[in-house]
């Protein structure tokens, strides 16, 4: 007996095979993004503590001129992708609902190799990131938000 397969069981099974890889580099950009923007307990939040954090994270080769880290945990951040604390931005970026905690990280000039110097600025902002598949992906920018 010959079995005919459609063409759409090849659609099918070719959309199960391709589905792994795509949650893969979802993964992966999610762990990127925290791995450059996370930081949920910080310590200190002053020079030093941009030195070290751009240091840790091997953002210093060459020395990124400015970097944001978030000091909200993991689920909270999170949050901003789906409805629960954040609504659409600008095209297909996503804003919070509430301020977090920041530290923004700028280099202050000179040779962009290591040694790198940074300078800290501390403060409670809204945040706008980029989203996939309800991830945080790509830090956008933050601002203050206006008083109420």
């Amino acid at each position: 007996m010959v079995m005919v397969l459609s063409p759409l069981f090849f659609v099918f099974m070719l959309g199960l095979g391709l589905t792994p890889l795509t949650l893969a580099l979802d993964d992966y950009k999610y762990r990127h993004f925290l791995s450059q923007h996370s930081d949920p307990k910080p310590k200190g939040r002053d020079d030093r503590y941009c030195e070290s954090m751009m240091r840790s994270r091997d953002l210093i080769n060459p020395c990124k001129d400015v970097n944001t880290f978030i000091h909200g945990n993991k689920n909270d951040i999170k949050a901003v992708c789906e409805d629960e604390n954040g609504e659409p931005y600008r095209g297909n970026l996503r804003i919070s609902n509430s301020p977090f905690q920041v530290t923004t990280c700028k280099h202050k000039g000179g040779s962009p190799r290591p040694p790198c110097k940074y300078r800290a600025t501390r403060a409670y902002r809204v945040i706008v990131i980029g989203c996939e598949n309800d991830l945080p992906t790509h830090f956008d920018e933050s601002f203050i938000p206006p008083r109420q």
